[in-house]
C-alpha cells in the first residue's frame, strides 16, 4: 500500500448543489460496504492512498483531476458518517480553512461524547504534529488550507490535507496513515505520490538522510537568542550559492530572535519536540537548519518528497511497475460497494460507468 501526497491544479468554482447530496449517499454506502467486509482500519488505508482516494472521488462523480476533489470528498465523508460513527466505528474531523482549525474540539467531543475511552489529547498532538511537519518541516512551497482527521474506535488514525501554491497553481494533497508511521519527523508519509516531481522544494527535514540535521537545529534551539540571530546576519552579508541564497532572503534576524526565546525557554531536546513549540514555524526551522549547515559542516536535505508518480504505475516500469493485485482489489471493492449500495439504480449504473472509465 503507497500513501503520500497528490499534486493537483488548482480549479475555481463549488461542487454543484445538485451533486453534493448524491455524494453525500453514495460515500456513506461505498464506507458502510467497506467498513462491513474489512473493517475501519480498512477504509483508512484505502483513503490514505492516494490513487484510491482519487478513484473514489471519481465514483462519486467528482472531476478526477481537480484540487477540489480533496476538501469535497471529505467534507462529504464527513457529513454522510454524521449519525453513524458509533456503528461503523468511524470518525471525522476538521476541513477546508475555518474548519480545520476546528479539528482539536472535534476530536475530543467524539471521544468523549461517545465513550470511546481513547487518548483524545493523543489524537490531537497526531492532528496538529502532521499538520506542522507538512507546512514547516516540508518547506515545498504549498500553504495548508485544508485538513482532514479520520479515526476509528480502536484510536487508528489517518490525515487528508492539503497545500495550496499561487505560484504554479497547483495543490499538494498529503496522506498520512498512523499504522505505517515510523516517527512523525523520518519518512512519516510510507510513500509519496505526485502528479510530477517538481523542482521547487527548498527544505525537507523530515528526510531520512536528514537525522543529523534534525538533531543539530534541535541543540540550535537550546542556543541564547541573540547568538542565533548573529549567525544570521553573518549569513546575509555572505556570497552564498544560489539555493542558500533563496533561503537567507526573506529571514529577519530581529523578529526571529523573538521566536527563538520561545525555543530557548523551551529547550526541545528533539526536533519533534521543536515543531511542538507555539510559534516555530516554516522561516525558523529554516534558520536553524541554515545555521546547522553553513556553521557547523552539517548538510538538510533538499529532496523532494515525492517518490511515485500520480498513477497504479506504468507498463513499461515507470516510475514502478504496477501493482496489478493492488489495482485489481482496488477496483473490486468499489464495483462491489457499488453494487450493494442502497442508493437509486441510475445514480448506482453512473458510477459504475464513472469507475469503469477512470
Amino acid at each position: 500500500m503507497r500513501t503520500g501526497t497528490a499534486n493537483l491544479p488548482l480549479h475555481g468554482g463549488a461542487c454543484p448543489s445538485w451533486l453534493f447530496p448524491r455524494m453525500v449517499a453514495l460515500s456513506r454506502e461505498i464506507t458502510r460496504y467497506v467498513v462491513e467486509e474489512y473493517g475501519p482500519l480498512a477504509m483508512l488505508e484505502r483513503l490514505s492512498d492516494p490513487t484510491w482516494f482519487q478513484a473514489f472521488g471519481c465514483v462519486l462523480g467528482f472531476d478526477w483531476h481537480s484540487s477540489g476533489v480533496t476538501t469535497t470528498v471529505t467534507g462529504a465523508l464527513k457529513q454522510a458518517l454524521r449519525g453513524t460513527e458509533r456503528d461503523l466505528g468511524l470518525y471525522v474531523a476538521g476541513g477546508k480553512g475555518r474548519a480545520s482549525r476546528q479539528t482539536p474540539d472535534e476530536i475530543v467531543d467524539h471521544v468523549e461524547h461517545g465513550g470511546l475511552g481513547l487518548d483524545a489529547g493523543a489524537l490531537v498532538y497526531a492532528s496538529r504534529l502532521s499538520a506542522k511537519v507538512d507546512n514547516t518541516a516540508v518547506q515545498d512551497g504549498y500553504q495548508l488550507y485544508h485538513h482532514c482527521f479520520l479515526f476509528t474506535a480502536k484510536g487508528e488514525w489517518a490525515v487528508v490535507q492539503q497545500g495550496m501554491n499561487d505560484a504554479n497553481n497547483y495543490a499538494r494533497r498529503y496522506h498520512w496513515l498512523s499504522s505505517n508511521l515510523p516517527s512523525f519527523v523520518s519518512e512519516p508519509h510510507s510513500a509519496v505520490c505526485a502528479e510530477r516531481e517538481g523542482g521547487e522544494i527548498t527544505l525537507n527535514m523530515v528526510a531520512e538522510e536528514g537525522e543529523e540535521s534534525r538533531r543539530v537545529t534541535a541543540l540550535l534551539s537550546q542556543e541564547k537568542p541573540d547568538r542565533l540571530a548573529a549567525e544570521i546576519r553573518k549569513m546575509q552579508s555572505l556570497s552564498l550559492p544560489r539555493h542558500h541564497q533563496v533561503l537567507v532572503a526573506d529571514l529577519n534576524p530581529k523578529n526571529l530572535e523573538r521566536l527563538f526565546a520561545k525555543s530557548y525557554e523551551r529547550q526541545a531536546e528533539s526536533f519533534e519536540a521543536l515543531l511542538g513549540v507555539p510559534g516555530i514555524g516554516p522561516k525558523s526551522v529554516r534558520a536553524l537548519a541554515l545555521i546547522a549547515e553553513l556553521v557547523h559542516g552539517v548538510k538538510s536535505s533538499r529532496r523532494d518528497p515525492a517518490r511515485y508518480s500520480f498513477a497504479h504505475g506504468g507498463k513499461d516500469g515507470f516510475p514502478y511497475p504496477v501493482d496489478r493485485e493492488n489495482y485489481d482489489r482496488s477496483i473490486s471493492i468499489l464495483r462491489q460497494a457499488l453494487a450493494k449500495a442502497k442508493v437509486g439504480q441510475t445514480d448506482r449504473l453512473r458510477a459504475i460507468a464513472r469507475l469503469a472509465r477512470w
